[in-house]
C-alpha cells in the first residue's frame, strides 16, 4: 500500500480532452419487429437493433459486420447512427448472443444527450516503467477497465496511469484516483495495478540472506 509520500509521486494522467472515437453505422428501418422479421434479418446478415433513451423507441436493422469496429475492440467508443438521413449518437449499452454460436443476435443502443450523464467501460492505460519491475518484481494488473460516470463531452477515451513510481510491494487502488471531469464508481478498494515479488526476486533475497 502507498504512503503519503509514496502517493505524492504518483502521476495520474486523465485523457478528458482527447475527442472520443465515433464510429458511423447506417440501418434501415424496421416495418415488424416480431421473431420471425428478426431470424429473416440475422440470415441476410443484419442484426436487429433498438435505439433507446429519447422521447421514442427506434427500431431498426444494421449490418453485422459494419459493427465489428464497434464491438470487437479493447477501446471505447462512440457510435453515429445514421437512419434515413437522420443521425443520432449513441453508445452499445446490451449486446445478445447466441449462446452456442456466438452469432450475434441483438444489440441495444444508449442515444447521448449533452446534459444526460452516462455510465461506460474505459480502458485503463499503463504508463512509464515500474523501477520495482527493474529489479526484478512482477507487474500484476487486476483491471483493464473502470466504470467511468460523466457527460458525453468529459467522458475520457482511456485512463492512464503511470507506474513510473511503483516500488516492489507497492498497489494503486481506485480510491488513489485523482478527482476530474467524470467519476469512477468502481469500489475504491479495487486494486487497480501491484508490484509483487518475482519467483527469482524471492530466490535471490533468500540466497542473499543464507551469506
Amino acid at each position: 500500500m502507498l504512503n503519503s509520500d509514496q502517493e505524492s509521486f504518483i502521476i495520474i494522467k486523465k485523457q478528458i480532452n482527447k475527442i472520443m472515437k465515433i464510429i458511423a453505422i447506417s440501418g434501415s428501418p424496421r416495418e415488424n419487429v416480431g421473431k420471425r422479421d428478426a431470424k429473416e434479418l440475422r440470415y441476410e446478415g443484419k442484426v436487429p437493433a433498438v435505439l433507446y433513451g429519447g422521447k421514442e423507441q427506434a427500431h431498426f436493422a444494421v449490418v453485422a459486420t459494419d459493427l465489428k469496429d464497434a464491438i470487437y475492440t479493447p477501446e471505447a467508443n462512440y457510435l453515429e447512427i445514421d437512419i434515413n438521413g437522420t443521425k443520432t449518437k449513441a453508445i452499445i449499452k446490451e449486446l445478445q448472443f447466441h449462446p452456442l454460436t456466438d452469432l450475434l443476435l441483438h444489440v441495444d443502443f444508449l442515444q447521448l444527450f449533452d446534459d444526460k450523464e452516462i455510465i461506460m467501460e474505459i480502458p485503463i492505460k499503463l504508463t512509464g516503467t515500474s523501477p520495482g519491475v527493474k529489479m526484478g518484481g512482477k507487474l500484476v494488473q487486476k483491471l483493464r477497465k473502470l466504470r467511468v460516470k460523466s457527460l458525453p463531452k468529459d467522458m475520457p477515451q482511456t485512463v492512464e496511469v503511470s507506474i513510473s513510481k511503483l516500488e516492489v510491494g507497492n498497489l494503486f487502488r481506485v480510491r488513489d484516483l485523482a478527482k476530474g471531469a467524470f467519476a469512477v464508481t468502481n469500489t475504491p478498494e479495487d486494486t487497480i495495478v501491484s508490484v509483487g515479488m518475482s519467483r527469482a526476486l524471492k530466490q535471490a533475497e533468500q540466497q542473499g540472506g543464507k551469506k
